[in-house]
């Protein structure tokens, strides 16, 4: 099998290499800054954006947020399933 993320260089403008799953913290950053948030079931999401602002947004049932956010906060956060996809 032909890999054909194998010699391409990690670039914002293309896919995430990973999704990876977020339990929401009010203290605890993700690993990896997400390029955006994928939601299994809907509700609300508090998150911290890469800028270091809190926002909270709400979502329907598999939705994807597409903006930078390096935390999920626990308080506010009422959606499951949350997945961050990220250039790890």
């Amino acid at each position: 099998m032909t890999n054909p993320f194998k010699s391409r260089s990690p670039d914002l403008s293309g896919p995430a290499n990973d999704i990876l799953p977020v339990t929401p913290s009010d203290s605890v950053n993700l690993p990896h800054v997400a390029l955006a948030l994928y939601v299994e079931r809907g509700g609300f999401v508090s998150f911290v954006s890469e800028r270091n602002q809190t926002r909270l947004v709400e979502l329907a049932d598999h939705s994807m947020l597409p903006v930078g956010a390096s935390r999920v906060n626990a308080t506010g956060t009422t959606a499951t399933g949350i997945h961050a996809l990220v250039i790890a």
